[in-house]
């Protein structure tokens, strides 16, 4: 068995119920998309793509941090709160505030103006990065999935929030979530992306763990000969941070 299946049985087996039988209870992922009903988000998404707008770099990656806010505040919705009292000037008021440990984790470079949407809304989260790129032996369209660096806190029973902007074929997200639960088991993990492929969707659906929540905020049509996705946007990393040998 690959070293990708043990880590997700390995979680499904420690997360998933089990019936009176014996047998682990499916859950499948919980896939949200974002922008189905019109609101700013489709305002931010349609000038991220946009040939005319997206070359000031600036603007694009203020755009994808503009992004990442309305996410994170949809992704809130999910998560869990407790009940507290604060001293306002006049009183005493009965509130909520987020329970959970969050953790951030954004893939280097494209998604660091990502990170920073959320991290405008989860400013007491904890904070991991990781590279990961693919990685073209032959010089060809043929690419495996190289991950090299990482600087994540412990992820044992926090929630994790792994985020990125493109999910294309799927293979760097799956191969970034194995690398990080060396550092831990998530109570439960989140994945945020901007711009996902059906293949890159199905791809994560059949190698992470099943009750995995997935945030899309918008669907493209699928993916051309090079696995980038069409129509898409382009190299996110290159528009945010120009381009790269």
């Amino acid at each position: 068995m690959s070293s990708r299946a043990q880590s997700r049985d390995f979680y499904n087996k420690q997360k998933n119920p089990s019936t009176a039988l014996g047998e682990t209870k499916k859950v499948n992922m919980q896939i949200h998309y974002l922008s189905e009903d019109n609101s700013v988000l489709n305002h931010f998404l349609g000038q991220i793509r946009n040939v005319n707008v997206q070359h000031d770099s600036m603007r694009f990656r203020r755009n994808i941090e503009r992004i990442g806010e309305v996410m994170a505040y949809e992704l809130s919705k999910d998560l869990h709160y407790k009940n507290i009292e604060i001293q306002t000037p006049l009183g005493i008021k009965k509130t909520t505030e987020i329970e959970d440990q969050l953790v951030l984790c954004s893939i280097l470079r494209a998604g660091l103006p990502l990170h920073l949407g959320f991290l405008n809304f989860f400013d007491s989260a904890e904070n991991g990065f990781v590279s990961a790129y693919r990685h073209h032996p032959n010089n060809d369209d043929f690419f495996d999935i190289l991950v090299e660096y990482q600087a994540v806190p412990n992820l044992q029973d926090k929630t994790l929030l792994l985020i990125d902007p493109m999910l294309a074929t799927g293979q760097s997200m799956v191969a970034v979530f194995n690398k990080l639960m060396e550092k831990g088991l998530p109570k439960e993990i989140h994945i945020a992306v901007i711009i996902a492929a059906p293949q890159g969707i199905e791809y994560l659906e059949n190698n992470l763990p099943d009750h995995c929540h997935l945030w899309v905020a918008t669907l493209d049509e699928t993916l051309n000969a090079k696995n980038y996705i069409v129509p898409g946007l382009g190299d996110a990393g290159d528009l945010a941070y120009g381009n790269k040998l």
